[in-house]
């Protein structure tokens, strides 16, 4: 972790000064940032990632600042020539310059001024150089006068960071995708096998993997679509509230000209909150979003468990499916090959259910006009999208496309069960079959040993009952009847 040198460090040669209204303070000279940049990275040393660790977000400042200084031109209160430098230096960090001087904490207390105040003077300094001015020569250019005019961290920072939402999820969404696709192509790969379906770890009814694997990719489907329904509350922005909703120090009906240029620059269609009032201080759709993220986290993981579960052994668990070996697994025992990536899905939901808990205290404690928690929803949120996100890729190509299944373990598994019984209770009733179950238990036979021993069916009878597409439903099967003896 890297922090820029105390001020009282640097040599008189190498720094400028800036003032602010705690006084005058000596920062580099070739820095783009300024001073209060500089006072948030001597108060913000905590989490050592910063900003620049989320280039959506960097983007998305940029392109509300762009907006503003479009909408501010449109009004008459901007000039042309400091239109045309704001627009410029934003649309460079839109391309990925300069990305590095955004260097704050994305863990900061002000309710995100520090990222504002560190967008607008690197802004500021960028349109400086290109009007042929020197950095921190702010008579010519302010950070505050001329980029953050008509706007407040209150209404800038929770806009760009829904902008960036919106911008960066798509990622997740498209591996969430990939990953429904390989669960379906496994389902339609395992669809012929069958096997002993489980519930509360017992022995349950027949089912093919395929209809498990089939399942799997249903479930992601379902999230994709909540995902998608959650990030569309993110289209109404608060911008024209600044401070608290009034919009105080804007011009009447700038609201809607800003969204609306940050609808064009942006390329996603944002609409103004219908009341700026409750919008500058509701979380609710941070809280929305981030719980179903919490969603998607708990059903991987449950899928995960049950990829361990299922491929558990090799020989002395259920080894019903084989997962990829990707490392070994034991600096102790040769040989050993452990469900790495599944392990690695399971840490990484846990995290995100963190994290949702984290968003939920955040979202509660706001007051009044204003939550002050924001930048640590922000963090998490983006932290948990961009995790979600690469775990779920290493999940599908490092492990789910090279599954395979153990055809004749499972068969073995249903043909030595006792749970087919439960296809013989609408012939020989529940009590027989339960009689049947326990027997079969006592003597270590099958079922159809008992049931045959006994004259409860004929052979052809019992092969009609045990026959796997009779016992599985929904189901297209290409495979023999079991073996009865």
């Amino acid at each position: 972790m890297t922090f820029i040198p105390l001020c009282e460090s640097l040599e008189q040669s190498s720094v400028r000064i800036e003032h602010d209204l705690l006084g005058d303070f000596a920062l580099p000279a070739d820095a783009y940032y300024g001073v209060q940049t500089a006072r948030a990275l001597e108060n913000f040393r905590i989490t050592g990632i910063t900003l620049s660790h989320f280039p959506h977000l960097v983007a998305a400042l940029a392109m509300v600042k762009k907006a503003a200084a479009r909408a501010n031109r449109k009004f008459g209160i901007l000039s042309d020539a400091h239109e045309q430098a704001i627009s410029e230096a934003c649309d460079e960090i839109i391309a990925g310059r300069l990305h590095d001087q955004f260097a704050v904490d994305m863990i900061q207390g002000g309710a995100g001024t520090s990222t504002n105040m560190n967008a607008n003077e690197v802004i500021a300094n960028r349109a400086l150089e290109l009007l042929g001015y020197g950095k921190g020569e702010y008579s010519a250019l302010h950070p505050n006068n001329h980029v953050n005019l008509s706007q407040s961290t209150n209404d800038v920072y929770p806009t760009a960071v829904r902008l960036c939402i919106l911008r960066s999820y798509g990622d997740l969404r498209q591996r969430m995708d990939e990953l429904r696709l390989a669960m379906r192509a496994k389902g339609e790969e395992f669809q012929h096998i069958v096997k002993m379906g489980r519930t509360q770890l017992q022995d349950a009814v027949p089912m093919t993997l395929g209809q498990e694997f089939s399942g799997f990719a249903t479930t992601i489907g379902e999230d994709i679509a909540r995902l998608d329904e959650a990030a569309r509350l993110f289209r109404e922005v608060n911008m024209g509230a600044t401070a608290i909703g009034t919009g105080i120090n804007s011009p009447i009906g700038y609201s809607e000209i800003v969204v609306r240029e940050l609808s064009e620059l942006s390329g996603e269609k944002l609409v103004p909150c219908p009341d700026l009032i409750e919008a500058t201080s509701d979380t609710g759709a941070f809280v929305t979003f981030s719980s179903v993220l919490k969603r998607i986290a708990v059903k991987l993981s449950k899928i995960c468990n049950d990829l361990r579960l299922l491929s558990s052994g090799p020989r002395t668990g259920l080894g019903e499916i084989r997962l990829p070996a990707v490392q070994p697994g034991s600096s102790i025992m040769p040989g050993k090959v452990n469900p790495v990536i599944p392990e690695m899905v399971n840490q990484v939901a846990y995290q995100v259910i963190g994290h949702d808990l984290t968003v939920t205290f955040a979202a509660e404690a706001g007051q009044l006009q204003l939550n002050a928690f924001e930048p640590v929803i922000a963090f998490d949120i983006l932290q948990s999208v961009r995790m979600l996100a690469h775990a779920i890729e290493a999940l599908t190509e490092r492990c789910v496309k090279g599954i395979t299944a153990d055809e004749q373990h499972c068969h073995g598994l249903v043909k030595n069960g006792l749970a087919i019984v439960t296809a013989l209770n609408p012939r020989i009733g529940y009590e027989n079959a339960t009689r049947v179950a326990k027997l079969a238990q006592a003597l270590g036979h099958s079922i159809a040993e008992v049931v045959l021993a006994e004259g409860l069916l004929s052979a052809s009878e019992l092969g009609e009952l045990l026959d796997p597409k009779s016992m599985i439903r929904g189901q297209s099967l290409h495979c023999e009847t079991l073996n009865k003896a």
